[in-house]
């Protein structure tokens, strides 16, 4: 029996023995295919990634660079594209591969994709916000929308970008704390730090001064500053006087703005009220609570001012004089006597 037994064990393995050599080669074909595959193209994202490294560090020594390029910034972004490539990659070709695997063992297919796709729907209602947010998170690297750097409103937060991730960003405060901002809560993003900023300065003078003089003494300001270093480089533009941004009774406002670099709005800012300051001052123009320039006397204080008003009790007619000394004889008083 035993003998039989493996007689006939024998007989069917060296009948079937072509058609198990031809499967196993197949899959081990398919093997060998899908790894190489999977090798070359993670590689070649890789080497695409460090050379738009080098570029952007290539870039970054030149005055250009100084201005248009962050090289952490173009880092990250290309890592971060090149890890979802990467991923993306690697799951089709081994998902492929695998289902090409099962095929060639003559697996039915359907039952296992039918149950996959159940099992990819409950786990997309149940991960929702997590894949929302790395969604979110794709597509915002893939736009350039903010980078590391720049300086953003997210609604939910404002501060510098110091981190890009596909499902957080961190933000640091002006307080210096740190925010970790969720891409999928992000419904929309201000960017402070792309294209330029305008840098607007708000001079208020009294009503009474000489505008023409005002807009000589602004013009040469900005004209002066425009020259000098640094701030010749944050200056995208000419420094011009808009012209008057309100008239009161007793105060005008003249506003002076220029483009400049993004993020540098801020100290532009400070420097041209230092400079209109100064300038006013020399010039003997009077800004709108400030102190007297040298060599005008303040006006002499009214005499009367410093006066105390008399008092209720002074006058005799007064009812409060009266209520305290009643004109007339009193009770148990005799009557005056006059000489």
């Amino acid at each position: 029996m035993n003998h039989e037994s493996v007689t006939n064990a024998a007989g069917w393995v060296e009948e079937n023995w072509s058609a198990w050599l031809a499967v196993g080669l197949r899959i081990l074909l398919i093997v060998v295919i899908a790894a190489v595959l999977r090798t070359v193209i993670r590689r070649s994202l890789s080497r695409l990634i460090e050379r738009m490294n080098r570029s952007a560090q290539a870039v970054e020594g030149t005055a250009l660079g100084g201005l248009l390029v962050n090289a952490e910034r173009r880092r990250q972004r290309s890592e971060a594209i090149g890890s979802v490539l990467r991923s993306v990659a690697s799951f089709v070709i081994l998902a492929t591969a695998a289902l090409m695997i099962l095929g060639a063992l003559k697996i039915n297919l359907a039952p296992l994709l039918a149950s996959a796709g159940v099992a990819g729907v409950a786990l997309g209602f149940g991960a929702r916000n997590l894949v929302t947010d790395f969604l979110s998170g794709v597509f915002m690297i893939m736009e350039d929308q903010y980078g590391v750097g720049d300086t953003i409103d997210v609604g939910v937060a404002t501060g510098e970008v110091i981190e890009v991730g596909l499902r957080v960003t961190k933000l640091r405060g002006d307080e210096g704390e740190i925010w970790y901002v969720r891409n999928g809560e992000v419904k929309r993003v201000g960017n402070h730090s792309q294209g330029w900023a305008t840098a607007a300065v708000d001079v208020q003078v009294r009503s009474d001064e000489d505008l023409d003089e005002i807009r000589r003494v602004l013009t040469e300001v900005s004209e002066t500053m425009s020259k000098d270093e640094p701030w010749n480089e944050q200056l995208w533009g000419p420094i011009e006087v808009l012209g008057l941004e309100s008239v009161l009774l007793d105060a005008t406002t003249v506003r002076i703005a220029a483009k400049t670099m993004p993020g540098k709005a801020l100290g532009v800012e400070r420097e041209l009220r230092w400079r209109v300051k100064r300038a006013f001052d020399a010039a003997g123009i009077r800004i709108v609570g400030g102190p007297a320039p040298a060599g005008e006397e303040a006006p002499a204080a009214d005499p009367a001012a410093q006066m105390a008003a008399p008092s209720a009790y002074a006058s005799p007619t007064s009812p409060q004089s009266v209520a305290t000394n009643p004109i007339g004889p009193q009770p148990g008083q005799g009557p005056s006597l006059t000489k």
